[in-house]
């Protein structure tokens, strides 16, 4: 839409307030800042849903692999030919065996369930989640003979450890005599804390080295699972579907969509959900921007008809209003794109300040299952947010414009 010179002119001074013309230029502020509200709302919130998927997923996925082969019973024998087989197999990039068993870990009288996690201590240090998230201490020194262990910083918390504490890990599964089984009950010395990110995760794992967890749950030579990563994970399923055919009987294979189905799946209904609901504040918005235009229409029906009489088109009139209803929309959008990014920078700072004024803990890990706010904004989504609030501030602003162009200079002008 292009303007002439005068007609940028008359769009210019009706968008500025002119004399008793205060409570239009009210209402047009007033759009303006429902418009940047609603799309920072909408970038704000698409965002930090983006930022939990993408957190999660990490998270969850980064430890747990994109598939997992185990064996009703979860003792997996004879596993080495399968482990070549898997690391052989096309799209997968890494296969690791692994031992996961929930047991009890307990300090000075403090007792947590925890979940042990038994690797080789290369495969520990090729995990950037573990690797790059040491808090204390160090995993050089858990090391097969060393009875050393590797806890997450919220078990710490919980038993009141630190590095070089002694926790004892408690197992059912003990030796059997005469009066039943006994538990079995080994002391070993914390080496080293990590916090991945992921509360549930923080408080439960209790990692140490492959030969340790075969020793101390009496395995021998089994593992509990074979962890596979691949080079695409939305074709995990896919690409460990041939492993089916060569596993032994008894040998299921999941992938992560099927270990986080209802995490995910709810995840994307809430996105979407959310952005429904949020994109009613553009529309909202939209009509105010439609009354703002239609009230400065009808105070300046006079000087439409003298406009008209001195040569000015419909068609002009009506790129004039449409001017003023678009500029009022895109300055509503450009400020709610600066106020989402602000707001996103500052984020947890928010968070916190949120929290002092109203005492309340609006970020507990233990329900939010991250430790910190997450976001992660998508250029196309923003690309999307911005079209359709200005595709709605163009389709409500046409009316009045179309009405303004339609006006009859001599029906105003007649009594004058």
């Amino acid at each position: 839409m292009i303007l002439s010179r005068h007609e940028r002119m008359i769009a210019r001074r009706y968008l500025l307030p002119g004399k008793g013309e205060g409570f239009i230029f009210l209402v047009a502020g007033i759009s303006l800042f429902a418009v940047m509200l609603g799309v920072a709302a909408l970038v704000i919130v698409m965002s930090v849903m983006n930022g939990f998927r993408a957190e999660l997923f990490d998270k969850v996925v980064g430890l747990n692999g994109h598939a997992v082969i185990q064996v009703y019973g979860g003792r997996l024998d004879n596993w080495q030919p399968l482990l070549e087989q898997a690391r052989r197999t096309p799209g997968v990039t890494s296969a690791t065996p692994l031992i996961e068993q929930p047991l009890m870990a307990s300090h000075e009288g403090r007792v947590e369930g925890v979940l042990l996690r038994g690797m080789h201590m290369e495969d520990v240090r090729n995990n950037p989640l573990i690797r790059d998230n040491v808090r204390a201490g160090s995993l050089a020194s858990v090391q097969p003979g060393a009875e050393n262990v590797a806890i997450g910083s919220r078990l710490a918390e919980l038993l009141g450890v630190t590095v070089g504490s002694q926790i004892s890990l408690i197992s059912p599964e003990g030796r059997s005599t005469p009066f039943g089984t006994m538990p079995r009950i080994v002391d070993y010395t914390v080496a080293g804390i990590f916090e991945i990110g992921l509360y549930d995760f923080d408080r439960a794992y209790v990692v140490m080295p492959m030969e340790e967890a075969q020793g101390y749950l009496m395995l021998g030579d089994a593992i509990g699972m074979i962890e596979v990563q691949t080079e695409n994970p939305e074709r995990a399923g896919e690409i460990v579907a041939p492993l089916a055919a060569a596993a032994p009987p008894g040998t299921i294979i999941t992938d992560w969509r099927q270990m986080n189905s209802e995490l995910f799946e709810a995840l994307q209904v809430e996105r979407v959900a959310m952005f429904v609901v949020l994109s009613i504040i553009v529309l909202v918005a939209a009509f105010n921007i439609l009354s703002s235009l239609i009230m400065l229409v009808r105070a300046k029906y006079r000087d439409i008809a003298i406009l008209r009489t001195m040569g000015a088109t419909r068609g002009g009139i009506m790129k004039v209003f449409m001017t003023v209803g678009v500029t009022i929309g895109v300055l509503g959008i450009i400020a709610g794109l600066i106020l989402g990014a602000v707001f996103l920078y500052f984020r947890q700072s928010v968070v916190v300040v949120v929290q002092f004024v109203t005492g309340q803990n609006l970020w507990d890990p233990s329900i939010r299952f991250l430790t910190e706010l997450p976001s992660k904004t998508d250029p196309l989504e923003v690309v999307a947010i911005v079209l359709m609030a200005l595709t709605l501030c163009v389709v409500f602003t046409f009316f009045p414009a179309r009405t303004a162009s339609r006006t009859d200079p001599v029906q105003v002008l007649r009594y004058e």
